[in-house]
């Protein structure tokens, strides 16, 4: 149905991408990547109540719909393999609020392992491959870690404290502080999400402290100040 995409065009377009990057934000680690890896995928596709019906109907015949749709994706990973961005995001958002959408058994046996396939030529030509997710993903950090991830970019619902314990003298991390804070805390509500991010993060050598899901247009603007400058004060290793 989708078809084969020209390798040499796709190649173009992700150096297009990370090259507008650079010229936008030239002191920023700049990347570029994809955005429905396989779950995101299959939302855009199916639509959430055809996919869930069909989770729960045949979540064996939704798996095997899941490699097909990775064997088509895998070209767009084997075109970023040999793009000149060095660092990959691989966006899926595979959970919700409270966590896995299906068994977590149906993801270790249809999604990671397709993750794994798509990274293995990034890892192999030298990139640092970041994974992203909204929702809850703290019972598959051990997984996607396995799949050779360099990366986890997460939400505050998360657990930050479980990825800096396992995995922060190894792998980059990103994010966790909660934009909600800066929507409609007090100053003294912001100062303590900066500090818990801050004092799990800091002595981590790849730690990248920010607002998850960015900070939306209505945020005050003294809130966004001050979670800056409590940012600046506290940020020094």
């Amino acid at each position: 149905m989708y078809g084969t995409k020209n390798k040499s065009e796709l190649i173009h377009r992700f150096n297009e991408h990370y090259r507008k990057n650079c010229e936008m934000y030239p002191d920023l680690v700049n990347m570029t990547g994809t955005y429905v890896t396989l779950f995101s995928g299959f939302i855009a596709i199916f639509g959430w109540d055809m996919l869930l019906t069909a989770g729960g109907f045949d979540p064996v015949a939704l798996g095997e719909v899941a490699n097909r749709y990775a064997s088509w994706m895998m070209q767009f990973y084997e075109a970023l393999a040999e793009s000149d961005t060095p660092v990959v995001y691989s966006h899926d958002d595979i959970v919700w609020t409270l966590g896995a959408i299906f068994h977590p058994e149906w993801y270790r046996k249809y999604i990671f392992p397709n993750y794994k396939k798509y990274y293995a030529p990034l890892i192999e030509a030298g990139k640092k491959v970041i994974f992203i997710s909204d929702g809850n993903y703290s019972e598959f950090v051990d997984d996607i870690a396995a799949t050779g991830a360099h990366g986890f970019f997460f939400e505050p619902l998360t657990d930050l404290k479980y990825i800096v314990e396992h995995y922060g003298k190894t792998h980059i991390i990103i994010g966790n502080a909660d934009t909600r804070i800066l929507l409609s805390g007090t100053k003294h509500d912001i100062r303590q999400e900066v500090q818990r991010c801050i004092f799990l993060g800091k002595d981590c050598p790849g730690y990248f402290f920010g607002v998850t899901n960015m900070i939306p247009h209505n945020t005050p603007v003294e809130n966004a100040l001050y979670y800056n400058e409590v940012y600046e004060e506290l940020c020094w290793r």
